[in-house]
């Protein structure tokens, strides 16, 4: 079986190097083939490794294989290797099975694109990269899958860069998600200089034993590498290139959303977990900023129109309940809602894709609506996938995952209060626009003709990823409804188990305020979109509601901050300094060689008695120099 794990990223690399070197002369049906047979491959072997793992656990609790050897040095040495253990089977099977079904879809959705094998040469090394990333067994691997997710993000982000918006939105991903790959960087290189190594199960082995906890050391390390995740992950404050992502064709804002890009940043903590518990400060700032992130963003969705960029402050907004849940110590709830996020994340964008081909490419919701009988497939796949974001009691995914993160806020050694609060605030403002989203696309007078519908291979993946945005929470109930916790005891062959603080008051409380507050959500987002709307257009003509509703349309006005803070005062000294002392010299070297090439071309004036001159000249020089000496 050891052998089976180089196996699922190979099958995506391969599928790379076919399409981006003989993909211009293959016709589309054999680029869609490899394109999405690669990658459902690497679903069939995860899958087939998966049930081994479960029925006999591996010794050490993982598989290993070990490829080459990378980097040998007196002091340093790396390899290819790989490790999948209880917590990279999760993100793996997420990345090929979630991934599979994107890259089926996307055959009928870019099937008129002009550069379709390039599309799919992209998603497949987008894939091969995150693989990568969470099956490395060191650091120094792990980074060149993180650094190559960064570069297909670019790739992908800005597909169609004719359109100078699309360009811009891919640099901006590009640069913001570097400030932390930086930070990622220089942890690495820390860690190295304090134990030697990169090889991850050595670094949580030995960095108990290495480092006091709380020194400051271990706190700047860690605080480094969440630096880094939180880049790639969008978190506060790098969480503004997210929103611009949407430019990219929508198979790829499924695939950065759910299965790899923002999700590395989560993996990146997770797996990491020895050293951020050794930093309680590390823990603490985990913590609070997946609260702030959360609340921030869901303010943010709540004011959006286009869809996609809904989903996107969606994303944020989830992947902050995630570090909430890492930082307060539920590292398997974290997870677990991350399987969960993305199932109904990845359903939602590409249902939202469908719609958004369906109606001439209208990104506006309240250009759309009527679409609730007129296609029923989409409505109902799509109703799947916004309760399991709105967490409905009991008949979601989302539920189940949420509930968990909103206990812990409270009653996990690191929770407090106040962190239970901003996440139970958070899943009233969820619910709310995710009410209010479903509404304004599906009821109401139809406001765009439906140009085509979409076909099974967009509306099959669509039905597979709803019935897991139901189901994937049963694996995982809470403990005082019944004892079924298969995802905890999967993910503790990893991670440690939550600790409780004393005297917290029962977790049913906790439940029944959560359903509660969701149901309040969902019943104002009806209240104000359906029921009663000109109380809605009422509290629009008020000046200050309505500069809240900019306030928050803006993002919180974050890009026009970092615009006025960094990009402008850079601009500004780069036009006074445009004429230094450097660029003077610069420009004397192409003046001198300028007039030197001009002296010397007086020679090459095309007259043949210059010539004969020139060569007597130079015979007579010679022989004078030979008399002479």
């Amino acid at each position: 079986m050891n052998s089976l794990i180089a196996l699922i990223p190979a099958l995506p690399l391969i599928g790379f190097l076919v399409l981006s070197l003989a993909g211009r002369h293959l016709p589309k049906k054999a680029s869609a083939w490899i394109g999405a047979g690669m990658v459902s491959a690497a679903a069939i072997i995860t899958i087939i490794l998966g049930l081994q793992f479960l029925q006999a656990p591996p010794a050490g609790d993982a598989y290993t294989q070990l490829l080459w050897q990378w980097i040998r040095t007196e002091t340093f040495s790396c390899s290819i290797s790989f490790r999948l253990d209880a917590l990279s089977l999760v993100f793996v099977f997420v990345i090929t099975f979630v991934g599979a079904l994107i890259h089926i879809y996307s055959t009928a959705f870019m099937q008129h694109d002009r550069d379709y094998a390039r599309f799919f040469a992209s998603m497949n090394l987008f894939v091969f990269s995150m693989l990568v990333l969470v099956l490395a067994d060191n650091l120094l691997l792990m980074y060149l899958g993180w650094e190559g997710v960064g570069l297909c993000s670019y790739l992908l982000i800005g597909f169609w860069y004719e359109t100078p918006a699309n360009t811009r939105a891919a640099n901006k991903a590009f640069y913001i998600t570097r400030i932390g790959d930086t930070a990622m960087a220089i942890g690495l290189f820390l860690l190295f200089k304090e134990l030697g190594t990169l090889n991850i199960p050595e670094i949580l082995n030995g960095a108990p034993g290495h480092f006091t906890a709380g020194s400051t050391n271990i706190t700047i390390i860690a605080l480094l590498l969440l630096a880094g995740g939180m880049g790639k992950s969008a978190q506060l404050p790098f969480q503004t290139w997210l929103p611009d992502a949407m430019a990219g064709p929508s198979p790829v804002s499924a695939l950065i959303h759910a299965a790899t890009m923002v999700t590395a940043g989560v993996y990146l903590v997770a797996r990491m977990h020895t050293v951020f518990e050794l930093s309680p400060v590390a823990m603490s700032v985990t913590a609070i900023v997946g609260a702030i992130t959360l609340l921030v963003a869901g303010c943010s969705a709540m004011a959006q129109t286009d869809i996609k960029r809904i989903l996107a402050y969606s994303t944020i907004s989830q992947i902050g309940y995630m570090f909430l849940a890492l930082g307060v110590g539920a590292w398997s709830a974290g997870i677990f809602h991350f399987f969960t996020h993305a199932f109904f994340k990845a359903l939602l964008f590409l249902a939202a894709g469908a719609i958004i081909e369906s109606l001439h490419h209208e990104h506006n919701i309240f250009k759309m609506g009527g679409l609730k009988d007129k296609m029923p497939v989409i409505f109902w796949t799509f109703l799947a996938g916004s309760a399991a974001l709105a967490a409905l009691p009991f008949i979601s995914a989302g539920f189940f995952s949420k509930d968990q993160i909103l206990w812990y806020a409270w009653s996990a050694g690191n929770g407090n209060p106040v962190l239970w609060f901003v996440a139970l605030l958070g899943a009233f403002i969820t619910a709310f626009y995710t009410t209010r989203l479903m509404l304004v696309v599906f009821w109401g007078d139809m406001k765009t003709h439906i140009s085509h519908f979409p076909g099974k291979r967009m509306t099959v993946p669509l039905v597979i990823l709803a019935i897991f945005s139901v189901a994937a929470g049963f694996i995982e109930w809470p403990h005082n409804i019944v004892h079924l916790s298969l995802f905890s005891d999967l993910a503790q062959k990893v991670l440690p188990s939550t600790t409780l603080r004393e005297g917290v008051p029962d977790e049913i409380i906790f439940q029944f305020v959560a359903v509660v507050v969701t149901l309040a959500g969902v019943f104002m987002g009806y209240t104000l979109y359906y029921k009663n709307k000109p109380i809605l257009e009422q509290w629009k003509t008020s000046p200050a509601n309505r500069a809240l509703y900019n306030f928050f349309y803006k993002g919180w006005y974050f890009d026009q901050l970092y615009d006025f803070i960094f990009v402008k005062p850079f601009v500004y000294l780069t036009r006074v300094n445009k004429s230094d002392f450097f660029d003077g010299l610069y420009k004397g070297i192409a003046l001198g060689s300028r007039r030197i090439n001009e002296f010397f071309s007086v020679s090459q004036n095309g007259s043949l008695r210059w010539y004969v001159a020139g060569v007597l000249f130079g015979i007579l020089f010679i022989f004078t120099l030979q008399l002479l000496l």
